[in-house]
């Protein structure tokens, strides 16, 4: 059994780890984990508390998959509802669809009983107040909202720099590989920006035969390169859980223009490996191991610059 998960799991982790030990199902255990941190506002980049758009509108996104059947469920761009990572799961159990978005997955959360919210928290929102009054000109502001936003996204620089989510990836002990992710995006986004974490095969991916990805920071990146689908793919042609990932990085080396920036790769495979590089970034980034015994552990990533 193994489970990694970034920083931003450290309260989920606990549970998580507890379960698996007691012989849960990688994905309940994955869910509980993200549950514990959508709730917590002190996670500003995820559920409750997270960073709004351009618009001062909280938009959540989450994805989870099962390497085994290679069902996925995943939700973009919702809107007042806390436990998107459960939404997401009932996506893969009732419907034969893998994604919803927007208005169809705020019908589809309210038809199932999700937990309704406000996610938006006042520090948040004094946050972008403080970047609205900063930024915008007289004549911004008072024909807000009717502007054009596209250069304000451009120039826009979120309040925290990481830009990152959280993502658990799990080795149940009998033998199922799944992955989990959850995010509020990217802050003061263009409305309906989704960024890799609920888009399976860029913010994530699992396979039970061969192993398992996920990705944390600038999602553009991993969208245009498919990383986690491609680390996967990777271990299935052979490489190791670490070639596998080095590979990916080599593929981040040929884009150009866009956004190009720190990307965070998480791994595992079938024999309880794991890689964690942080791209574009450095060894104070640090993830969480559990190996299937103990406590799990805060590791450093290893530190990979791309030019």
């Amino acid at each position: 059994m193994i489970l990694v998960t970034n920083n931003e799991g450290t309260l989920g982790v606990p549970t998580t780890a507890r379960m698996l030990a007691a012989g849960h199902p990688a994905l309940d255990a994955i869910e509980a984990g993200i549950r514990l941190i959508e709730a917590d506002p002190s996670v500003r980049t995820v559920g409750r508390g997270g960073w709004p758009n351009l618009l001062c509108e909280l938009e959540l996104d989450a994805c989870v998959m099962d390497g085994t059947t290679l069902r996925s469920g995943a939700v973009g761009a919702l809107k007042g509802y806390l436990h998107l990572v459960s939404v997401a799961r009932e996506i893969m159990r009732r419907l034969p669809h893998e994604f919803l978005v927007g208005e169809g997955a705020a019908r589809f959360a309210h038809e199932i009983g999700a937990t309704p919210a406000e996610n938006l928290i006042e520090d948040s929102r004094r946050v972008w107040r403080e970047w609205f009054d900063r930024t915008l000109t007289p004549a911004q502001k008072q024909a807000w909202p009717n502007i054009p936003l596209a250069e304000l996204c451009r120039h826009a620089i979120d309040p925290e720099t990481g830009r990152d989510t959280t993502v658990f990836l799990a080795h149940d002990n009998s033998e199922n590989i799944c992955s989990g992710t959850s995010t509020s995006g990217w802050g003061w986004k263009y409305p309906g920006r989704l960024g890799d974490s609920p888009i399976v095969g860029a913010g994530s991916y699992a396979d039970t035969r061969y192993g398992a990805a996920a990705c944390t920071g600038a999602g553009e990146m991993t969208i245009r390169c498919c990383t986690a689908r491609s680390i996967v793919l990777y271990m299935k042609k052979g490489a190791s859980v670490a070639d596998a990932v080095l590979e990916a990085v080599d593929d981040m080396r040929a884009l150009k223009t866009g956004l190009i920036n720190r990307v965070t790769i998480h791994a595992i495979d079938t024999g309880g490996n794991h890689k964690v590089v942080a791209v574009n970034g450095s060894a104070a980034n640090v993830y969480w191991l559990w190996d299937g015994t103990g406590d799990p552990r805060r590791c450093p990533a290893e530190a990979i610059a791309l030019r």
